[in-house]
């Protein structure tokens, strides 16, 4: 169990999977992981949070990362980065920021709101569709 000292990595875009999340995902490891690293964030309010835009935790159970980064496409590494700065910058923190996980789950909800924001965000995501309905 983590103490309030511990910090996780989690990359920009996962900020907003993971409160969407419905238990879809690339494979049944992938889900799992997800599952495990929500609630281990959401049982510890006071965990600290470091927003990469990287491969972090959830990337690592998925069926297309290797060595670090992602390689569902040729182009999938780039456009995810891209995705994760884009995220970082709607919120307004910098690349390596670190905060309680309550206060970043606050700052996305108030930062991004609705359809327009997930569209800009998320245009590339082929989760979308199911994460906003």
């Amino acid at each position: 169990m983590p103490s309030s000292n511990s910090h996780t990595r989690i990359r920009g875009h996962h900020l907003l999977c993971m409160q969407a999340f419905q238990g879809y995902g690339y494979s049944s490891d992938f889900v799992a992981n997800m599952q495990q690293v929500i609630q281990n964030i959401d049982t510890h309010p006071d965990m600290q949070i470091e927003v990469v835009a990287e491969c972090d935790i959830i990337c690592t159970s998925c069926p297309h990362y290797n060595e670090g980064i992602c390689q569902k496409t040729p182009n999938s590494h780039t456009s995810i980065v891209d995705m994760d700065l884009r995220v970082l910058k709607k919120l307004g923190l910098e690349e390596g920021t670190r905060l309680k996980s309550q206060d970043i789950f606050d700052l996305v909800n108030q930062k991004v709101q609705g359809n327009p924001d997930i569209s800009d965000l998320c245009e590339e995501c082929e989760w979308k569709g199911i994460c906003f309905l």
